[in-house]
């Protein structure tokens, strides 16, 4: 039971790089393992990032001349109406692609168990990190000096989230390799599950955590 309500602790390093005492995540952001669950919301995520345009004319779509032609019989041709026929060059494409509207909705609920669920998952295999003064950092060289000191080895890509509002801290980030900036609201289990190392602007937790928790 110790072992159970004992909180989950992460590295901490200050905005230069500099380890500070490990940072004991919320309670609001800890959930227990639900692999089948973060699955599914990586797989939801997935389908609608597949916009599905694409769309091939068909022969009504095709903007071409309507008139019939050759005439129907005494040619010793196949019969034949409109040059707009998928046979012809130029026609339309016989069953061909066409546009495809996702369906797939995660629940709210449940959209924020997964975030939880990966968040923890990350946090325990020692791919989350807090920076106090993230949104500080100006020069491209001092984030990379910060990512060179967290993340030593094996993945290199990380994900930066920080407040809401402070999303201008990735100009910082922009020109690096396998980086990505998030505001803490639009986090979501997918971005997390596939964002390698995770690290954190230390000014998220509090009101960023509360307000995400009263919004879903």
């Amino acid at each position: 039971m110790k072992e159970r309500n004992k909180m989950l602790k992460v590295d901490s390093f200050s905005a230069k790089g500099t380890k500070l005492a490990p940072f004991s995540l919320p309670k609001e952001i800890e959930s227990k393992p639900n692999m089948p669950l973060l699955a599914q919301a990586v797989h939801v995520y997935r389908a609608r990032a597949h916009t599905g345009l694409r769309d091939t004319k068909t022969r009504s779509e095709i903007n071409r001349t309507t008139k019939k032609w050759y005439k129907q019989k005494g040619t010793g041709g196949a019969r034949h109406g409109a040059r707009s026929a998928p046979i012809f060059v130029g026609g339309g494409i016989a069953h061909g692609p066409q546009p495809l509207k996702r369906e797939l909705v995660l629940p709210q609920a449940l959209r924020q168990k997964a975030l939880k669920v990966a968040l923890t998952m990350k946090a325990r295999e020692g791919k989350v990190a807090v920076v106090a003064g993230l949104t500080n950092i100006k020069k491209t060289k001092e984030a990379q000096g910060l990512i060179d000191k967290i993340v030593k080895e094996g993945n290199r890509r990380v994900t930066f989230v920080v407040e809401d509002g402070k999303k201008g801290v990735s100009r910082a980030f922009k020109n690096i390799k396998n980086s990505n900036t998030v505001p803490f609201r639009n986090l979501n289990a997918y971005e997390v599950f596939l964002g390698g190392t995770i690290i954190i602007d230390k000014d998220v937790f509090g009101k960023e955590v509360a307000k995400k928790e009263i919004k879903k």
